[in-house]
């Protein structure tokens, strides 16, 4: 009876405790002691020692590559960053790109250096981990090796006109319609000045037709040939008859009766416009299925895919970088100045029976050029650019200059600038490959940030990439693992923060998992890669399609974001389980 009284007359006391000790938790979870039991045993017995586990919340600023996933999670969630979280996924203690100074004068003999040629004699040569390390050092630009065709018994006869014909004669071929002219000149159009600009118009066609014109060429060529030997003969003659009638010479200058430009002392005559037949697509390995077996002859490096290239984890096809493309050639065709998508290396074999000439330049340098690009008027990254050698001389830029032979394959090592020409009438077939090194992945992450900043869209989705290498690749180089871990935190990090931020905005977001080889995804307007977060809306047009945005490209649509959906592709779980799963492989031998 008494133990009730009391109850009573404290009841207003408690139900205020109990108030506030709600109020307490709905503010926040509390506080609470992790304890972590660990097992002994010692003979028969089992016994558990309770180890108290204190959780330290370390500063975004400090968290680096040696903290657990759940560290950067925490790290992130007591940040609370203000606006769009923005830093680089290159970490630059991490680079290891050779510094050269361009200020430092080169002598002219220097700035043709000989290009490195290997000649293969036998398979094993093709097959040797020198020749990889010789491609892939960074010091080598660029790499011919002779004779490879030869010694891997490679049939380059399937890839000849008359083949590709027979084999898919209506397939689509791109044409870009040039002037012909000398490989190391590029004149402006009224053949006044040597210029930067190297414009070309774009048709289509196809194999069959284009084979017609590019043996329709060969013939004229040879008759033109016949004809001047004639006229050569001819001349002899009609000099003998001029000296007897004693009739003066023409001038120099004077036109012919089939020129085509002015008469003007100053002005080169511009050449005869040719057609060149460029990015045609063999990803097909049903249409292709030999021409794709026989590259399968090549060592494990060069290949279209192989465990060791980053772009066999790209999830899906990127026409002409992991896929052959083939390009079909009468002299003068031009595939003008520029370095490969995202800084990839490359492969180009010359099928042949016409050599190609080929420029090239040190990564080192492409800053240079971009800025003489600038100054001509022309965007380095999407537009069409022919070097004048004397600019890049004066400016102390070595240019590689050679010849490409048929069965000769040239490799171009991560971000070499290069330009070719076609010397006779030739087929190329060319595809990019990534080897698993850290100068080509610092140098495709770099061209990855560059690319965003100046609006062009990463053909290779380096984040979605990274992911994909981690989740799937023992990686026994420590710098390669250490620049991609840096990836992978960065990543980390912008999406938690970024998911922090949706949700106190009050923003739902809607788990949709990816699909065996869904694409990764580009924002619809920007062209950035979009990862993991997707800022969707629809657009209604004939049909009710979903359309991908970035972060910043949505709010530029409404502030508030309304109309957009945000779907979440990746449990932050699965990412984490990722992250703290990467860690650096030993080597085969250190085991």
């Amino acid at each position: 009876m008494m133990s009730s009284v009391a109850g009573s007359g404290s009841a207003s006391t408690l139900g205020v405790a109990d108030f506030l000790k709600l109020k307490a938790l709905s503010a926040g979870p509390p506080k609470e002691l992790k304890i972590r039991l660990i097992k002994v045993e010692s003979g028969d017995r089992e016994t558990f020692i309770a180890s108290e586990v204190e959780e330290k919340r370390i500063p975004l600023a400090e968290i680096s590559i040696k903290n657990t996933a759940s560290e950067i999670i925490r790290a992130c969630k007591g940040a609370r960053v203000k606006g769009k979280f923005r830093e680089s996924y290159l970490l630059p203690a991490f680079s290891v790109k050779p510094v050269v100074s361009p200020d430092q004068p080169i002598p002219r003999e220097k700035l043709n250096p000989p290009t490195p040629s290997i000649y293969l004699e036998s398979k094993r040569d093709a097959f040797s981990p020198v020749l990889l390390q010789f491609c892939t050092d960074p010091k080598n630009p660029i790499t011919v090796i002779r004779g490879l065709a030869g010694s891997l018994r490679l049939n380059l006869g399937l890839f000849s006109t008359k083949s590709l014909v027979e084999a898919n004669g209506d397939h689509a071929v791109e044409v870009r319609t040039q002037v012909q002219q000398p490989a190391d000149e590029n004149w402006d159009a009224s053949g006044s000045s040597q210029t930067w600009p190297c414009e070309s118009s774009r048709s289509h066609t196809t194999i069959a037709k284009y084979a017609q014109y590019q043996a329709s060429s060969f013939q004229e060529s040879l008759q033109e040939e016949k004809g001047s030997d004639e006229e050569d003969d001819d001349d002899d003659d009609d000099e003998e008859e001029r000296k007897k009638a004693d009739v003066p010479e023409a001038p120099v200058n004077a036109p012919s009766a089939t020129s085509t430009t002015n008469t003007s002392p100053e002005q080169k005559p511009v050449g005869k416009i040719i057609k060149f037949g460029t990015n045609i697509d063999l990803s097909d390995s049903k249409r292709w299925k030999p021409q794709l077996q026989e590259l399968m002859k090549l060592p494990a490096f060069m290949r279209v895919t192989s465990s060791g290239n980053m772009l066999t984890y790209v999830g899906h096809t990127i026409l002409g970088m992991n896929s052959v493309q083939l390009y079909m050639k009468v002299p003068g065709s031009r595939t003008p100045g520029h370095q490969e998508n995202n800084n990839f290396c490359s492969v180009n074999i010359n099928i042949g029976p016409g050599d190609c000439e080929w420029f090239a330049v040190h990564d080192n340098y492409w800053e240079s050029i971009s800025n003489f690009c600038e100054k001509h008027g022309v965007d380095y990254l999407t537009g069409s650019w022919w070097p004048v050698l004397e600019d890049l001389y004066r400016s102390n830029i070595p240019v590689y200059r050679f010849i490409q032979r048929p069965g000769d394959l040239v490799w171009i090592n991560a971000g070499t600038v290069h330009w070719v020409q076609a010397v006779g009438w030739c087929n190329n077939i060319a595809w990019n490959v990534g080897p698993l090194n850290p100068y080509q992945y610092q140098l495709a992450l770099e061209r990855f940030e560059w690319n965003e900043v100046k609006k062009v869209k990463s053909i290779v989705p380096m984040i979605h990439v990274s992911w994909n290498i981690a989740r799937t690749v023992k990686v026994t180089d420590p710098d390669t693992y250490r620049m991609i871990k840096h990836c992978l935190l960065q990543s980390i990090k912008h999406i938690q923060i970024l998911r922090d931020q949706l949700v106190a905005a009050g923003k739902k977001i809607s788990y949709q998992s990816r699909v065996k080889d869904e694409p990764a995804y580009y924002c619809n307007e920007c062209d950035l890669e979009v990862f993991d977060l997707l800022f969707v809306t629809s657009e209604t047009g004939n049909r009710k399609t979903y359309v991908v945005h970035c972060e910043d490209c949505a709010r530029g649509r409404s502030a508030s974001m309304a109309n957009v959906v945000v779907l979440e592709q990746y449990r932050m779980e699965e990412l984490m389980s990722i992250y703290d799963t990467f860690s650096l492989a030993p080597t085969p031998s250190s085991r």
